[in-house]
């Protein structure tokens, strides 16, 4: 009976301990994410300028939202950008992992170089390529120059300024997802190589028959990491464009960021930002489900 007791007192003690570690994250969750996401839920149905009472007006915010020409443009330049960034992205992160599986010297420094941009501030990088594409000092158009009279003007022209951001976007990402696949590529064992060899496979056969099959689930899960963070980006925008010029790189999130903090038009902020949340929530499902069907196929 004692041992009994003892061991149901150790049990009792292990689980207490195992809440103690997590207990933290529920709280943080809580506190942080949970309550915000349902006051911003209740927000959408008012108007609210953070000064006077909250309002209720029912649908008023969402009906506004479809006759609102600023969140129409928003979500264009926030389609155009995660139609250009992921694309771009999973093909040169794929083709800087395949290089750098490779047996080749240096291997470690050029890993670690490729991955430095994604640990370092997007302020820095932000300012930096400003610089970098400045219309008349910069670099980058100094050297287009050689081949073209007018270079493009990149974040001060409204028809390159996204393509801009893509840019700078593609470059800071590619390294992460590099290390992603080479992790995917290490796990693919040589003797298949080896069968598709002897089969007579050359190194394309290789890579579309053998390659691409085995990185499908580390595609799949970098495809929906690019498209959740590309209609998150902010802080890119605010930092080379602030939206502009005019509205040409005006995105979802940098919209409920002015009409919450600049507009003090908390309400309305909160509905964009529920039909972002709605977006993005239909896309990854629709992601799962197509995955899920080409796994059956």
């Amino acid at each position: 009976m004692t041992n009994i007791k003892s061991l149901s007192s150790q049990k009792n003690k292990k689980t207490l301990i195992a809440f103690s570690f997590i207990l933290p994250n529920f709280v943080g969750f809580f506190l942080f994410t949970l309550i915000p996401v349902v006051f911003s839920l209740v927000l959408s149905f008012m108007e609210w300028d953070s000064f006077s009472k909250p309002k209720f007006i029912g649908f008023a915010n969402f009906t506004k939202m479809i006759h609102d020409e600023t969140f129409w443009i928003s979500l264009k330049n926030t389609i155009l950008y995660t139609i250009g960034v992921v694309p771009l992205t999973l093909i040169c992160s794929l083709g800087l992992a395949i290089l750098l599986n490779q047996k080749i010297r240096g291997m470690k420094f050029f890993r670690t170089a490729f991955f430095f941009p994604y640990v370092t501030s997007l302020v820095a990088i932000a300012v930096v390529w400003n610089m970098l594409f400045h219309p008349t000092m910069g670099p980058i158009n100094q050297f287009l120059k050689i081949f073209m009279e007018n270079p493009p003007g990149w974040t001060s022209s409204s028809d390159w300024a996204l393509m801009a951001i893509v840019i700078v976007s593609v470059w800071r990402g590619m390294g992460y997802y590099m290390i992603l696949y080479l992790a995917g590529l290490q796990g693919i064992p040589r003797e298949i190589y080896e069968a598709a060899s002897m089969d007579g496979a050359n190194k394309w056969k290789q890579f579309v028959n053998v390659t691409l099959p085995s990185l499908r689930s580390t595609t799949f899960f970098v495809t929906i990491m690019l498209v959740i963070n590309c209609f998150k980006i902010f802080d890119l925008v605010q930092v080379m464009t602030g939206g502009g010029p005019g509205r040409a790189t005006n995105v979802l999130v940098y919209q409920i960021y002015n009409e919450a903090f600049v507009k003090f038009n908390f309400g309305y902020a909160s509905a964009i930002s529920l039909v972002l949340f709605v977006i993005v929530l239909s896309i990854t499902i629709f992601q799962f489900k197509w995955n899920q069907v080409r796994e059956k196929a």
